[in-house]
Order: C-alpha cells, then sequence, then structure tokens
C-alpha cells in the first residue's frame, strides 16, 4: 500500500512539475506566434532607388528610446530621390530642429503609416504646401496633419530628397512603419525588406555579467555585479566560468549584429535566457509604442551605461515595468540559487534571419563569505519607486511623484551654496520630478531673467521655468545639481558674409551664426523689407539660412532684419541693406 501511494504521490508530482513547464512553454510559444502577425510582405517598395544598407536597424539601442525604423545608407550624402512607398496619403508633415527634422508620414490604404526623416527638402505639391504652411505660420518648425484627399501620392512618386537634418549625425534616411490605429511602430524586416538585405553572420555576444540580486546574494565572493570570462567552442558556442553563489541572481550581456554589407553594429533581434531548458526570460524587436520607449533606461544597466558607454543588456527585472517586447516568467528572469542543486543557464541571440549565437553558464550553490562587499550606503534618504516623494530643506525642494523611478534605492539630498544636490545621473528617471526654489538674493528686476538650470562644472543647462513671485518651479528627467541662473546677456548673431550696401543679384541665399551662453535660443525670425521670411535653423551648426526669391524682393535696395530671443526673454538684432537687380 505505502508502495502504490508513493508512487501514485510521484507520479502526481511529476505530472504537476509536467504541466508547469508545458504551460510555461507554450506560455513563451503563444507570445512568439502572436509577435509574428501576418503583415504583407510584397505590398511595399523600397524608397530609395539604390540597393538597401543599414545603418541601424530596429530597436537598435539608443540615447533613452529604441530606435524606431531603419536608418538607410545614403551613400555618405544628401540629395538622393525618396519614393512614396506604396499608394496614400500624405497625412502629417513634422518639421523640427531636433528628433528627425524634415519629415513626412504618408498613410496607406491597408492599415499602415510610413514615415520618412532627415530629408532635405520635400518635392512638388508637397513642398508647395510646406512653404504655404510655413508662411502662414510665420515658422520654420512646423507640424500639420492632413485629410486623405488635400496631399494623395502613388506608389513609387518622388515625395522627398534626403538630407540630415534634425538630430542626424550624417547624411541617411530614417524609414518606418507603424500601424495607423495604435501608432505602434513595426520592425519593417516583416514587410519584406529582409529580402533587400544580405545577412548570414551570427550576432557577436562580447560580455556576459552576473548580478547579485538582493543584499545578501553573494556571487563568486563577490556582491557587486560580475564579469565572466567566456571561452569559445568548438561548435561557435561559448561556455562562461562557473558561477558559485547564494541567494537570487540575474545576468546581463553585451551583444550586437552585423549584416553582410556593412561594418555597422546593429542591434539584435531576439533574446531569451533558460534555465536547464526552461525560457525564463525573452524579448524580441517586433512592434512596440512611443510609450514604452524610455523603458530602454531599465532595459539596460544604466548605471553601467552612465560610467563606461557600454550598454549592458538585462535578461531579468528587478522591479517589473511595462514594456511590451519582454516575455517572462513569474520571478521576471530572477534566478534563486538552492542548495543540493546544480543549474544551467543558456543565453541565446539570433537576428532577424535566423543567425544564433549563445553563451552556456554553469551554476552551482555556494555558502562561502564575501570578499568583494557591495558599495556602501552613504545617504540617510530612500525611495520607494511606488509612492510619493518630497523632500526639503532651507528654501529648496524636489518632489518625486509615483512611478518616477523604476527601482527603489538610497538618495543623496543636499542643499548647500544656492544650490540643491539631487543624487547623480546614474539613477535613470522615467518621468518628470518637480524641483522648487524660492528666491531670496536677486532683486526683483532681475527675476524675470532667472531659471532653474542643470549645472556641472562649468556647463549650465537651461529648464523650461514657471515664476510665482520670488519662487521658481521646473520639472527635469535628469538627476543632478540645480540652482538659478541669471540670464542678462543678450544671444550673438554673425553674419557668415557681410552683405551691407553691395550688390547681390547673382546670390542665392544669405545666412548667420545664431547662439545663446546660458537659456538658450527660444525664437528667430528674419524680415525682408518688414515681411517676414523664411529661415531654416541647423542646430548642429547653429546657423539660419535663407534662399532667396525675387518674388520676395525689391527691385534695387532691400532692408534685411533678423531678431533672435532667448528663454529668458534677451532679444539680439542683426540689421543690414543690400541691393539686388530682377533684371538678370
Amino acid at each position: 500500500m505505502f508502495f502504490l501511494a508513493f508512487n501514485s504521490l510521484f507520479f502526481f508530482i511529476l505530472a504537476k512539475m509536467l504541466f508547469m513547464r508545458i504551460s510555461l512553454l507554450a506560455l513563451f510559444f503563444c507570445n512568439f506566434i502572436s509577435a509574428q502577425t501576418q503583415y504583407p510582405k510584397d505590398y511595399f517598395r523600397p524608397p530609395l532607388d539604390i540597393p538597401m544598407q543599414l545603418s541601424g536597424n530596429f530597436g537598435e539601442l539608443r540615447p533613452n528610446h529604441f530606435h524606431a525604423g531603419f536608418d538607410l545608407k545614403t551613400n555618405q550624402r544628401e540629395g538622393l530621390n525618396v519614393y512614396a512607398i506604396a499608394d496614400g496619403y500624405v497625412s502629417r508633415i513634422k518639421i523640427s530642429t531636433f528628433g528627425n527634422g524634415k519629415c513626412l508620414y504618408i498613410t496607406h490604404p491597408n492599415g499602415y503609416t510610413s514615415v520618412y526623416g532627415h530629408l532635405q527638402t520635400t518635392i512638388g505639391p508637397i513642398q508647395e504646401y510646406v512653404e504655404k504652411t510655413h508662411y502662414a505660420e510665420k515658422s520654420f518648425e512646423i507640424e500639420v496633419f492632413l485629410k486623405p484627399d488635400e496631399l494623395p501620392v502613388t506608389k513609387g512618386q518622388l515625395i522627398a530628397l534626403s538630407g540630415n537634418t534634425g538630430s542626424s549625425e550624417g547624411p541617411h534616411l530614417h524609414f518606418e512603419i507603424r500601424d495607423s490605429k495604435t501608432e505602434f511602430v513595426i520592425n519593417p524586416m516583416f514587410f519584406g525588406y529582409d529580402q533587400n538585405i544580405n545577412d548570414s553572420k551570427k550576432p557577436t555576444i562580447s560580455s556576459v555579467y552576473v548580478y547579485p540580486v538582493g543584499e545578501n546574494t553573494v556571487v563568486n565572493q563577490s556582491k557587486q555585479p560580475l564579469l565572466l570570462n567566456l571561452s569559445l567552442q568548438k561548435d561557435g558556442t561559448y561556455l562562461a566560468e562557473k558561477i558559485k553563489a547564494n541567494g537570487k541572481i540575474g545576468f546581463g550581456i553585451n551583444a550586437v549584429d552585423f549584416d553582410d554589407v556593412s561594418n555597422n553594429r546593429n542591434g539584435v533581434f531576439n533574446v531569451t535566457g533558460f534555465l536547464n531548458g526552461d525560457p525564463k526570460y525573452n524579448y524580441q524587436f517586433n512592434t512596440y509604442s512611443f510609450d514604452e520607449m524610455r523603458y530602454i533606461n531599465a532595459f539596460i544597466d544604466y548605471p553601467r551605461y552612465k560610467k563606461t558607454g557600454q550598454r549592458v543588456q538585462k535578461l531579468f527585472m528587478k522591479t517589473p515595468f511595462a514594456l511590451s517586447i519582454i516575455k517572462t516568467d513569474s520571478l521576471h528572469g530572477v534566478i534563486p540559487v538552492e542548495p543540493n542543486l546544480a543549474s544551467t543557464y543558456r543565453i541565446e541571440v539570433s537576428d532577424y534571419f535566423g543567425n544564433l549565437n549563445s553563451v552556456t553558464v554553469p551554476i552551482e550553490y555556494d555558502s562561502e563569505t564575501p570578499i568583494v562587499n557591495a558599495e556602501p550606503i552613504t545617504s540617510k534618504y530612500f525611495i520607494h519607486a511606488n509612492k510619493d516623494s518630497n523632500f526639503e530643506k532651507d528654501n529648496m525642494s524636489v518632489f518625486f511623484p509615483a512611478g518616477t523611478f523604476y527601482d527603489d534605492f538610497n538618495l543623496n539630498f543636499d542643499v548647500k551654496n544656492n544650490m540643491i544636490y539631487i543624487h547623480d545621473d546614474v539613477i535613470p528617471v522615467h518621468s518628470n520630478f518637480t524641483i522648487t526654489i524660492k528666491d531670496s538674493i536677486y532683486p526683483e528686476n532681475l527675476r524675470d531673467k532667472l531659471f532653474i538650470g542643470r549645472i556641472s562644472g562649468n556647463s549650465k543647462s537651461y529648464n523650461a521655468t514657471t515664476r510665482n513671485g520670488d519662487v521658481f518651479t521646473a520639472k527635469s528627467k535628469t538627476l543632478g545639481q540645480f540652482g538659478l541662473v541669471l540670464d542678462t546677456i543678450a544671444p550673438v548673431i554673425k553674419i557668415t558674409k557681410a552683405i551691407q550696401d553691395k550688390w547681390i543679384t547673382d546670390t542665392k541665399a544669405i545666412q548667420f551664426t545664431i547662439g545663446d551662453s546660458l537659456s538658450g535660443i527660444k525664437s528667430y525670425n528674419g524680415y525682408i523689407n518688414g515681411d517676414w521670411v523664411l529661415f531654416e535653423y541647423d542646430n548642429k551648426t547653429r546657423k539660419i539660412t535663407h534662399k532667396f526669391e525675387d518674388a520676395r524682393l525689391a527691385e534695387g535696395a532691400n532692408d534685411l532684419k533678423i531678431e533672435v530671443i532667448d528663454n529668458v526673454g534677451n532679444s539680439a538684432i542683426f540689421e543690414t541693406h543690400f541691393f539686388r537687380s530682377q533684371q538678370k
């Protein structure tokens, strides 16, 4: 009877464990299948008519965001033809001095929207609409949303020339595909563009880190994260040094991908962590929303990134966060190391084309005392990430709403020498916190020239500041040192080539350099003979450029005026007088 009862219990436990494992595998499998929505493969054409080469791929890790599309090479130059990838209509035009610069959005009848960024200029009826809007709004920076019948386009229609506008670091075309209803960005590979790219190379795993999760965890006699030694195996995979640990641990990797035609370090597509063959943590760069972008700072080892520039992708969550590309088990990828149980952790990294690389990490329990202790905690303040927190001293305070941070941590806070010290920027911030400073130093007549600045050495960066009497308030997403900064210095305007009292009939454009050393430029405007004219601003060179149009010029004498205003109201004016003939 005992034997039968024991067998029944044994098989019950075994069946339960098998069911749990199958359920977990099914969960991951279902998540993977759901990511493989059937997208149209032959509906869209390429946006350029040169061979497709990537300088950046979908999901690539960028400052404060995941890359939302492809960066397509344009032979290191501007002015290449950009085409509509399918029939549709221009649904949005956004021209900014930062971000995607000059950018077009085309909505297609199949439910998707294509995006074309960093353009040099738009073409034809689109450019006519853009110029008309510039002058109607008297602004270089514009954003307009259009109806389906206003600017229709056809597949293969020339819509723009490629450029280097906005925050681009070199000539290229930024290209996205979005779901028109949800605005989720989608990996363009899903739409058949994988047929335009050759990639037979496995991703490169350059490093693996192990993290103690919890105050009492010890890994290889250390309470601090460790870089593991890797050995290349005959089959091309890697074996990591053995981990001896107690408590809870997590892993992180540094991995990139290369294709067959460029040397660019692209992001990887899929990463899965397995414990004894069971999937524990997975992410795949298929689709996500712009609301999720900033979670990259929880996705990576942010302190290491700020100190070294290295983006280590974590395979666990100390505190869960809502990034939809991540699929995980109930422990969120954290691995408990328990006595009398040896384990194997395997990390698989693959690109969109199925090229795969892996690392195996042996794990065993060890109760040895640490040689390397955790970094000492000197702060007397503590942040609960899911609760509001307010800290105040003298005439300054900081308020953190719940959800400002990803994890709980010990905060360094102080007020001294008329500055508020709010930890440092090795802790990632997800949403705005509020700084308040009551002024008792400056006279009333100067208070309109004050702003709350983030101060790092001799550098002072502007934060949009509101004033109520002697109380100043600003919001920030970066920790550090803040104080009131006085700005009474007007912006600077310099003409590139003097035209005073000169005939410039054959001159096609005029250019100025503008700048402000403290609060930064808020606005600039140019006028010819008293009428507003368009000057385009390039934030990389700090230059504004006006392309002369005879229709806006007088025969003979013309007056030109430039006015620049900074963020606290200081202004500068440049005026000149030139001659131009319409008889050419």
